[in-house]
C-alpha cells in the first residue's frame, strides 16, 4: 500500500524557499561560518556546503507536517555542515526545525527534546573544558545551547501558552454550553409552570361555562336557562379576572405592582362553595394545621381545584369528598368522586390536568396517583386522586 506523504503548510514552503535563496546568496558571496584552512574543515570543496543547505531547506518544508522526521534529518545535515565551511542559513533553519519539533510534535517529544538539548548543552561545555582546560572551550557549550536548547525551550514555552489558551477556550465554550442548557431548562420550567397555572386558573370556570351552556341549549325551560346563564356569567367574570391577573403578572416588569398572593389552603372553603354553585355535591374535611410551606399549600390547593374541575366534567352524579390530613411531616390530599357514565352534558378532557398535578407533586418529591377503585361502603366505583406532599421538600423549595 502506498504511503501518503503529509501535505506541507504553505508558510513552510515559503520559509524553506527563502532560506535556500538566502543560503545560496551567502555561498555566492563566499561567506562561510569557518575559514577554508581550519583544521576541522574536512571537506573543503566550495560546493559541499550546499548539500546540507539543500537538505535542511527540504526539512524546513516538513517542519509542521512531519516535525520529528524533519528534526532528525536536519540534525544529520547540521553534523555534515560542521565538517565543511558551513553556512549560517543552515544553522538558522536548524534552530527553526528544533523549535517546530517541540511546538508541533507529539506531547512526548515536546517534553523530552528540551531535556535532551539541555544535557547536550551542559556536556558541550563541560567535556571540552575538561579536555583542554581553557576558558574558550566553554563557548562550545554556549553554541550548542544557542542552536538547540534555546529554540527547544522557546517552543516549549509557546506550546504551553497555546495549550493553556486552548484549555481556557474549551472551558469557556463548555461554560457557554452549560449556561445555554440552564437557560433552556429555566425557560422550559417556566413555560411548564405558566401552563399549569393557566390551566388551573381557567379550566374550572370554562368547564362550568361549557356544561351550563350545554344544559341551557338542551333544556326548554326558561327558569333553568336563566339559572344556567347566571352561572355562566359568574364563571365568565371570574375567569376573565383570573386571566387579567395572570397577564398582568407576566407583563409587569416595572416593579410598581406586587404580585398577587398565591392561593393557600385557607381558600379551600371558597373553592368548595364555588364547586357547589356549579352543581357538585362536595364535602370538605381539612386537618392540615397552620404554618405549612407555601409551595405545599399551593400544590395542595391546585390538586383539589383540578380534581373538582375533573369531577364537574366527568363524574357521575353523587357526592364528592375532599380530605386533607397532615401527619409525619407529610400532607396527604385525597379527592373521591363517583366513577362511571355521566348523565347530561360532558366536556372533553385533554389529560393536561393530570399531567399538571403529577408535575406539581414531582417538584416536591412526593407521590401521586389517580384512578378508579372500589368504594368501601357499597358496590360502586370511585375515581380517587391521592397525593402525598412532603413538608420538608416544601421548605427547601
Amino acid at each position: 500500500m502506498a504511503v501518503r506523504l503529509p501535505r506541507p503548510h504553505r508558510f513552510d514552503v515559503y520559509a524553506a524557499t527563502a532560506g535556500l535563496l538566502g543560503g545560496l546568496l551567502l555561498w555566492g558571496l563566499g561567506l562561510g561560518v569557518r575559514p577554508a584552512g581550519e583544521p576541522f574543515v574536512l571537506l573543503g570543496a566550495p560546493w559541499v556546503p550546499l548539500v546540507p543547505l539543500a537538505l535542511t531547506a527540504g526539512c524546513e518544508v516538513l517542519r509542521r507536517a512531519a516535525p520529528r522526521a524533519a528534526l532528525l534529518t536536519g540534525t544529520a545535515a547540521l553534523i555534515a555542515d560542521t565538517v565543511t565551511r558551513g553556512n549560517l542559513v543552515t544553522i538558522m533553519m536548524y534552530t527553526d526545525l528544533m523549535y517546530a519539533a517541540v511546538l508541533y510534535g507529539p506531547p512526548a517529544s515536546a517534553r523530552r527534546i528540551p531535556w535532551i538539548t539541555g544535557l547536550l548543552t551542559v556536556a558541550g561545555a563541560v567535556v571540552p573544558y575538561a579536555l583542554w582546560r581553557v576558558p574558550e572551550a566553554l563557548l562550545i557549550g554556549v553554541a550548542v545551547g544557542i542552536v538547540s536548547f534555546a529554540p527547544a525551550s522557546t517552543g516549549l514555552i509557546v506550546r504551553s501558552h497555546r495549550e493553556a489558551a486552548d484549555a481556557a477556550r474549551l472551558r469557556a465554550e463548555q461554560t457557554a454550553l452549560l449556561a445555554e442548557k440552564d437557560r433552556v431548562q429555566a425557560v422550559t420550567a417556566e413555560r411548564s409552570r405558566m401552563a399549569r397555572e393557566l390551566h388551573d386558573l381557567v379550566a374550572n370556570h370554562l368547564s362550568a361555562i361549557a356544561i351550563h351552556s350545554t344544559a341551557a341549549l338542551s333544556l326548554d325551560d326558561p327558569a333553568t336557562t336563566r339559572r344556567a346563564l347566571g352561572v355562566i356569567r359568574e364563571n365568565s367574570v371570574a375567569g376573565l379576572a383570573e386571566m387579567r391577573r395572570l397577564i398582568g403578572l407576566l407583563r409587569d416588569t416595572a416593579g410598581d405592582r406586587g404580585p398577587a398572593a398565591a392561593p393557600t389552603l385557607d381558600g379551600l372553603g371558597a373553592l368548595v362553595e364555588g364547586a357547589r354553585a356549579n352543581g357538585l355535591d362536595v364535602t370538605l374535611e381539612a386537618e392540615h394545621g397552620q404554618g405549612l410551606p407555601a409551595p405545599v399549600e399551593l400544590a395542595a390547593y391546585r390538586i383539589v381545584q383540578e380534581s373538582l374541575t375533573n369531577a364537574l366534567k366527568h363524574a357521575a352524579p353523587g357526592p364528592v369528598r375532599v380530605r386533607l390530613a397532615c401527619g409525619e411531616r407529610v400532607l396527604r390530599v385525597r379527592v373521591t368522586s363517583p366513577y362511571g357514565g355521566k348523565d347530561g352534558p360532558r366536556v372533553p378532557g385533554s389529560g393536561a390536568g393530570l399531567v399538571g398535578m403529577r408535575e406539581r407533586v414531582a417538584l416536591l418529591r412526593g407521590t401521586f396517583g389517580a384512578g378508579p377503585e372500589p368504594s368501601p361502603s357499597d358496590d360502586s366505583t370511585l375515581w380517587t386522586v391521592r397525593a402525598a406532599l412532603p413538608l420538608d421538600e416544601g421548605d427547601a423549595a
